[in-house]
């Protein structure tokens, strides 16, 4: 890469405008980052997972967590239907309890768009589109900004696209900026999410990388997994992201999020992530600007945690709606 074909849309401090002068300077930057401790990584993340929180702050933890979620359905029998339900869950989870926080947004596929803004017209939920050849990114550039074009015209608010993982791996990072950049630039006032697709990229000292090559490249939130391949989010490697929103922070003033995705099922993982974002990046971190959570299932444990701190006493997947 002499130079990328559309810059990032940040006004970079000059340390780290030189890092993308070119494709050896993006290269002596990224590899010119602190390697990441693997062991002392883990054993934080595992130390931090044991934290135990009261009561009071559960409830906080639990509609924090809700208020994170953006509700997913990426499956090849997608229907219109599909889509309307969960758009209806997403506007009011808990039917009996109305005081329950909406979801920060609804995630489909591009053509699923149109369906998702009919029934969210009027609230603040936003409709997140995957796009760029989603899960795999196995196409030309060409088609991947047709496909985000194609959601954003449609009505999406947020474009979740994935990163050329093989040019990655292979150490073609111009290539990789330069797809993000142009995505970027294709979102219009939509926000960017960049999936780095984490399960492929074998380690930490990678993670870091192609996070902060996103970060460069304008990404708006990083995010783990496409959900797609195992394993997909992790809290070692939430970590590092976290780490690396945080020192992008220091050294911009500009505040990125972080999105894991694929395998947070629970409450308790939900509370494990969140005191990562709070001891990790800092509490100016623990809103739906700045955090949410890719899943499909954990809603539903999350409302029925809810309503076991209410009523105290276990309520069961009887009392919330399947999905």
């Amino acid at each position: 890469m002499a130079a990328p074909t559309t810059p990032p849309p940040a006004q970079l401090p000059p340390a780290l405008a030189d890092a993308v002068r070119d494709d050896a300077s993006l290269r002596r930057f990224l590899h010119g980052l602190p390697g990441v401790d693997q062991v002392g990584v883990e054993q934080r993340a595992a130390g931090l997972g044991t934290r135990s929180i009261k009561k009071a702050s559960k409830m906080w933890a639990i509609d924090t967590a809700i208020s994170m979620v953006d509700l997913t359905t990426l499956e090849g029998a997608d229907t219109p239907g599909k889509v309307r339900s969960l758009a209806a869950k997403a506007r009011r989870p808990d039917p009996d309890h109305p005081d329950v926080p909406r979801v920060a947004a609804v995630c489909v596929y591009p053509d699923m768009v149109g369906t998702a803004v009919e029934e969210l017209r009027g609230t603040d939920i936003d409709i997140a589109s995957v796009a760029t050849a989603f899960p795999s990114g196995r196409s030309s550039l060409k088609v991947k900004l047709e496909d985000t074009a194609y959601a954003v015209d449609a009505g999406a608010t947020e474009i979740d696209m994935v990163i050329d993982r093989g040019a990655f791996l292979s150490g073609r990072y111009g290539q990789v900026f330069d797809e993000i950049a142009q995505v970027k630039h294709a979102c219009g006032d939509a926000h960017l999410k960049v999936i780095l697709e984490t399960g492929e990229l074998a380690t930490y000292d990678n993670v870091r990388r192609a996070s902060w090559l996103a970060l460069l490249a304008g990404g708006d939130f990083i995010k783990t997994s496409t959900g797609k391949v195992s394993p997909a989010a992790t809290l070692p490697v939430t970590h590092v992201m976290l780490q690396a929103v945080r020192d992008w922070h220091t050294q911009t003033g500009e505040l990125r999020g972080v999105k894991p995705a694929g395998g947070i099922r629970t409450t308790k993982d939900a509370i494990k992530y969140l005191v990562a974002v709070h001891e990790v990046a800092g509490p100016q971190w623990l809103t739906p600007t700045l955090f949410r959570f890719g899943a499909s299932t954990l809603l539903n444990d999350l409302l029925m945690q809810r309503r076991t701190q209410l009523a105290g006493h276990y309520s069961g997947p009887d009392y919330v709606t399947v999905d």
